[in-house]
């Protein structure tokens, strides 16, 4: 398994990914050069706020939309296949796997900070 860095910079590329390529853009380069927590903190806020500068607008036909990836061997992907096969899956993985070494050594986290918040609605 690689490191907890290599992790993070995995779950952040497939999600910056996702809201580029989805929304018509090539995703912002980030240089893989993070050696500290702060610096992995940064990163994923460098990831979530080009997350969310993705206007809804920009993602119209986002299904249509075909992907090439880096390993895809010239080969290109639907939208939403992309994102239901490839996005969303490698990002859980990545982050699943910082979370399991994370917990391996020692941090004190469990399921609800994984899972994050609930938005409960009233029966």
């Amino acid at each position: 398994m690689k490191d907890f860095i290599y992790q993070v910079q995995s779950a952040c590329d497939y999600t910056k990914g996702a809201a580029a390529w989805l929304s018509g853009q090539k995703p912002p380069r980030h240089e893989d050069n993070e050696r500290t927590i702060d610096e992995v903190r940064a990163r994923i806020c460098k990831t979530v706020d080009f997350a969310e500068s993705v206007k809804e607008a920009q993602y119209a036909g986002a299904s249509e939309r075909r992907v090439s990836l880096s390993w895809g061997h010239g080969k290109m992907i639907g939208g939403e296949d992309y994102l239901l096969q490839v996005a969303v899956p490698d990002a859980h993985f990545h982050v699943s796997m910082a979370y399991a070494i994370l917990r391996h050594n020692g941090v004190d986290i469990g399921k609800r900070d994984f899972r994050g918040p609930i938005n409960w609605i009233d029966a």
